[in-house]
């Protein structure tokens, strides 16, 4: 006769525990997307992932930092957008890193996540400040190292400018007839002017 081993109190294996995570953070994305920062609770987010509040809590803290976890996660893709730059003559440089944007948002599959971060961010504050720090320290300071040249840090974000407000109007406001042009026309507009914010004497 055989018998199964008491289960250890105490903390999860870890496989149990990054699947749980992974499982809130796919709740914590799919709600924010939803609803927004502001109608979202950690309580929803629980009950979607099939779990308890305080274990939303424990691997997290609070709301904020289950929004910070699940938008970093989303917006992974975007942090390539360095290497573009790198990667190629310096005369191409806006076009390389508008065509990598824009392939990043014209993605259906990519796009779901950042219109979630989007929304949040443009209707809170906390929300927004996650965003900027999110975009500021593993995105455009990593752009500006990149171009090695003076007030780098102000290239990247006026180039980011450019770049993110066209893609605002594009695929979040849905203004028209930007909304349904064809991606090529829009980059060879834009690129243009983003040379001009990272490279321009």
């Amino acid at each position: 006769m055989s018998e199964t081993a008491p289960r250890r109190r105490g903390r999860p294996p870890r496989t149990e525990s990054a699947d749980t995570r992974d499982r809130i953070l796919a709740a914590a994305r799919e709600e924010f997307s939803a609803r927004g920062y502001e109608k979202t609770s950690v309580r929803g987010i629980a009950k979607a992932a099939g779990v308890d509040s305080a274990l939303v809590h424990h691997y997290f803290g609070t709301k904020e930092q289950v929004f910070e976890a699940a938008i970093e996660i989303a917006f992974a893709p975007a942090l390539h957008a360095p290497a573009a730059v790198a990667d190629g003559p310096v005369a191409e440089v806006g076009e390389r890193l508008t065509r990598f944007v824009f392939g990043v948002w014209d993605n259906p599959t990519t796009r779901a996540p950042l219109l979630a971060i989007f929304r949040s961010a443009v209707t809170n504050e906390t929300a927004a400040a996650v965003f900027r720090r999110l975009v500021a320290t593993q995105l455009l300071r990593r752009v500006a190292a990149q171009l090695n040249l003076p007030d780098a840090e102000l290239r990247a974000e006026l180039a980011a400018a450019q770049i993110v407000g066209t893609a605002l109007m594009r695929y979040v406001i849905k203004l028209e007839p930007l909304a349904s042009a064809d991606l090529e026309q829009i980059i060879a507009r834009v690129a243009p002017v983003v040379q001009i914010h990272l490279t321009q004497p």
